[in-house]
């Protein structure tokens, strides 16, 4: 019972954090409109932000098994907010550019510590329908955010970036004072011969499976970061707009993930279903560039963010299967 309700705090965490990560979706174009910023610029802090997760993430999920799940994610909680407060009173590219990449950093902090704490508090039986729960929240929080973000962007462009910070010190102080380091245990598996620490990443079975999720992760970041823009620029949109097709592609992957995931993974397995994902989700963002009409784009877009959905708690639970691994360490 303690661990359920522990499982519920940190996907209410996870939720909130991704909520404030939601809000300020639709209203991008208005502040790059605001201060001037080309689409090329944009690209470049989208860059940033995943060049910085990178680097920083297998160094958080070492962090997370040494010094703990709990406060690793309250750190990277404190810096989310501080990263969208920034973002909200920037005036210049160089402090929109410092809070991209500590927004990377405050990702990098958050995912392993949340996977890991999931692969500590359930079995191996339990964890892929716990990470597809996990990728859920994540999803629901792109849900609710931009059609909020959509409401405050009609009072102020910059004001759902204030409300974003809060969301994310709101869920640090919540983590602080409801959730429990998990138990874990204290004997590390080791495989002969095998390579030991940073190292294992090299190794192909973990090396492949950490390239799908950095190219997808990258390739979906600049797609959720650039698609505002490309629709504001090329059709007019909106934040409501905007708003309304982040929130249909939200709701549709949330409904995949919690109803047909664990289905899905008992009929295919984890490689099957990674491989049906990539093909899946390559086609459908090859046709946001051939398709016109509000209606078509509506549909694709909501649609293409059901392979990303699906894939990131697969390889996730792929991953958290091999014990010759620390999981925060995996995670990161």
């Amino acid at each position: 019972m303690k661990k359920r309700m522990a499982l519920v705090i940190v996907l209410m965490n996870l939720f909130i954090a991704f909520l404030g990560i939601g809000l300020v979706i639709p209203v991008t174009p208005a502040i790059m409109n605001e201060l001037h910023i080309s689409g090329s610029v944009v690209g470049y802090m989208v860059a940033a932000f995943a060049l910085t997760q990178l680097i920083v993430s297998p160094i958080a999920g070492r962090w997370t098994d040494r010094y703990g799940r709990k406060n690793i994610i309250v750190i990277g909680l404190v810096i989310f907010g501080i990263s969208e407060y920034l973002f909200g009173i920037g005036k210049t590219v160089e402090i929109l550019f410092i809070s991209r990449m500590l927004g990377g950093v405050s990702a990098a902090f958050i995912m392993p510590g949340v996977t890991a704490f999931i692969a500590d508090t359930t079995t191996l039986d339990e964890r892929a329908k716990a990470l597809g729960y996990m990728s859920a929240a994540i999803s629901t929080g792109f849900i609710i955010g931009p059609g909020i973000g959509g409401f405050l962007g009609e009072i102020g462009p910059r004001l759902p970036f204030f409300f974003a910070a809060g969301l994310g010190l709101f869920a640090a102080i919540l983590t602080v004072f409801l959730l429990r380091e998990p138990e874990r245990s204290s004997v590390t598996e080791h495989v002969k011969g095998q390579k030991t620490g940073f190292r294992r990443i090299f190794a192909p079975m973990y090396f492949i499976s950490f390239m799908v999720i950095f190219l997808t992760q990258f390739g979906l970041s600049s797609f959720e970061s650039l698609f505002s823009l490309f629709v504001d620029h090329k059709f007019g949109y909106t934040p409501k707009d905007i708003a309304i097709i982040i929130m249909g592609g939200g709701i549709l992957g949330a409904i995949f993930q919690i109803i047909f995931f664990a289905p899905l993974m008992r009929r295919l397995g984890e490689i099957v279903l990674i491989r049906y994902c990539l093909i899946f989700s390559t086609a459908l963002v090859f046709l946001t560039t051939v398709v016109h009409t509000y209606v078509t784009i509506l549909l694709v877009t909501i649609t293409v963010f059901v392979g990303f959905d699906l894939m990131r708690p697969a390889v996730t639970t792929y991953l958290s299967r091999m014990p010759a691994m620390n999981k925060a360490l995996s995670a990161g």
